[in-house]
């Protein structure tokens, strides 16, 4: 009784420990640290929206337009970091416009890996004309450029957050899928994979249990980093006006309200470009540091 007592308590340890060796190594990684601090931040300014902001994102107040930031002549902490052309508050519209670039930017990363590692698992597992077929359709949407194919669609369906997402995450599941392909292709030579084949598992529990779990660390490192380039991405398309639409909120947007005061009122345009800056560093900190310790082959 003793002994088996004593092999539960160490199995039950295992999950603790190495927890514990993993916070240990981020606390060992500077960037690493400062990207989840920044990335927890954001994601709590993006939930605490409603507490955090003093002012409506969407009400105008034209007495009190272009104001400027409290530690300049004219300003003050009513509207920390100004206002901008409609006299809507910069500081209140940042902690809303959070929301939509997390939301966009992990919405349609999910929707990316979910297309694209069923693709590939299907691609790698089965061969032949599964893999032909969705190999040729990746090269096709690798021969037309991204921006270019996102713009046609978001002109034609109308510009809308759901769009976006659908957009965003359907034109990028190329990467994921050529990934999860080349790691499947790897793990099914693996005897453990032979073996159930040999005694007649189904294709699914061959998938399910032997690789996907295989292929779930190479692919979470990827999504995180492209999280990052999925928000610039939003950015860039509600700046040219065919992303996020008013009376909602956008980084992006609001970097293409403040364009026009750039000389004058720089502060319009200014703050929301730095906190898209400080959001996809954090992210992509945190990403590379997830690279170090999910990939096998980096060691300490």
């Amino acid at each position: 009784m003793a002994q088996i007592t004593e092999s539960v308590s160490r199995s039950s340890n295992k999950p603790k420990s190495a927890i514990g060796a993993l916070f240990r190594r981020l606390l060992r990684s500077r960037t690493g640290m400062l990207g989840l601090i920044i990335v927890v931040l954001v994601t709590l300014i993006a939930i605490f929206a409603p507490l955090l902001a003093a002012h409506d994102p969407a009400k105008t107040d034209i007495m009190n337009r272009l104001v400027p930031p409290f530690w300049l002549d004219g300003g003050n902490m009513s509207y920390p970091l100004g206002t901008d052309n409609l006299g809507r508050d910069v500081l209140s519209r940042i902690i809303y416009g959070s929301r939509v670039s997390l939301l966009v930017g992990i919405s349609a990363v999910l929707l990316a890996g979910a297309i694209g590692i069923v693709m590939g698992l299907l691609a790698g597992y089965y061969g032949k004309a599964w893999d032909f077929i969705i190999m040729r359709l990746v090269d096709s949407f690798l021969a037309i450029p991204s921006i270019l194919f996102m713009l046609i669609i978001l002109a034609v369906m109308g510009p809308s957050l759901m769009t976006l997402i659908l957009v965003l995450g359907g034109t990028s599941w190329v990467v994921y899928a050529r990934m999860v392909r080349s790691e499947t292709l790897s793990v099914k030579e693996r005897d453990y994979v032979r073996s159930a084949k040999a005694i007649g598992a189904l294709d699914f529990r061959i998938i399910v249990k032997y690789i996907l779990p295989n292929v779930i660390s190479s692919f979470i490192v990827i999504a995180t980093l492209n999280v990052a380039s999925t928000i610039i991405m939003e950015a860039s398309l509600s700046f040219l006006g065919l992303g996020i639409q008013s009376p909602d909120v956008s980084w992006g947007l609001m970097l293409s309200d403040g364009r026009e005061y750039i000389a004058t009122s720089w502060w319009v345009a200014t703050f929301p470009g730095l906190a898209i800056t400080i959001t996809v560093l954090g992210v992509i900190f945190f990403g590379d540091w997830l690279r170090d310790v999910l990939d096998p082959k980096i060691k300490d």
